[in-house]
Formats: structure tokens, C-alpha cells, sequence
């Protein structure tokens, strides 16, 4: 009677620890996902106020850069 009482506590205990790593893994993922958009969305705010800016502030035409001669 004890053995299969261990063997049903083990089989529990191995389910338990792939649930939690389960659970642990989609947590990671929302979080790497979180990341992921919060720095497309500081970019594209970032890029809004650059394009902004040059356009309230036009610089003048730089002369092309001159290619090495090799």
C-alpha cells in the first residue's frame, strides 16, 4: 500500500512542478511581450517628435559625401 501511495504522490509532485512551469514560462513570455511594446511605442514616440522637430526646424542641404578614391 505504500508503494503505490509513493508512486501516486511522485506522479503528483511531476505533474505540479510541469504546471508551475507552465504558469512560469507564459508569465515570461507576457513579460518579454510587455518589453517588446513598450519599446515600439518609445520608438514611434521618439520618432513623432524627431520628424516634428526637423520639420519646424529645416536644415539646410548637406553637400552628398565625397566617396574615397581608392
Amino acid at each position: 500500500m505504500s508503494a503505490n501511495t509513493d508512486e501516486t504522490a511522485r506522479r503528483a509532485q511531476t505533474l505540479f512542478k510541469k504546471e508551475q512551469q507552465l504558469r512560469e514560462g507564459e508569465k515570461a513570455m507576457a513579460e518579454y511581450q510587455a518589453e517588446q511594446q513598450a519599446t515600439r511605442d518609445k520608438t514611434a514616440r521618439l520618432r513623432a517628435l524627431r520628424l516634428a522637430h526637423e520639420a519646424a526646424n529645416p536644415k539646410t542641404t548637406r553637400p552628398a559625401k565625397k566617396k574615397g578614391v581608392a
